[in-house]
């Protein structure tokens, strides 16, 4: 998301989860795509813009409408030890099962997801390794820009890429 905005196409959010240690440069988020199966009205003003949709919400995306899907594949273990990390901080407990049953769900999950997308004429998907981010920030912003139509703005889209906050490796 921070590539894309500062490539320049604009953020829907609603900044209602501001900044904070977990994540210093903000959330993205809209609040309305977690009730994405009953209210879709939303859509129809996002189109041109970019919008975080979680992974298992996808699929409730009509199909009236061509999507182009920049879904971010990072290592299964990292995500689960980041959540983890934001639970504990915010004092919340987890669901109570152990990281290497989460990781297993997740990666079903994430399965499912791909599947479903690849059978979907109008969503196109451009699959983006994080560790590539990390590794290679100018050529993913070329690939991101291509994919996006080619009219951003491809430094500053690089330069969005701040190493230091990968901080829950595997």
């Amino acid at each position: 998301m921070q590539m894309i905005v500062a490539g320049g196409i604009p953020p829907i959010t609603d900044s209602l989860r501001a900044p904070d240690e977990d994540n210093p440069r903000g959330y993205f988020e809209f609040e309305r795509v977690k009730s994405l199966r009953t209210d879709k009205a939303w859509l129809d003003d996002a189109r041109g813009k970019v919008v975080k949709v979680i992974h298992m919400l996808l699929t409730e995306l009509p199909d009236d409408r061509p999507y182009r899907v920049v879904f971010l594949d990072r290592d299964v273990r990292e995500v689960v030890k980041s959540q983890a990390t934001m639970l504990a901080r915010s004092g919340k407990a987890g669901g109570g099962l152990s990281p290497d049953r989460l990781a297993a769900i997740f990666t079903q999950q994430l399965a499912q997801v791909h599947a479903w997308l690849a059978a979907r004429p109008n969503f196109r998907v451009l699959m983006v390794r994080h560790a590539d981010l990390i590794d290679d920030a100018s050529s993913r912003a070329r690939e991101l820009n291509m994919f996006l139509g080619g009219a951003l703005h491809e430094s500053a889209m690089a330069a969005a890429v701040d190493p230091t906050l990968h901080r829950n490796r595997s």
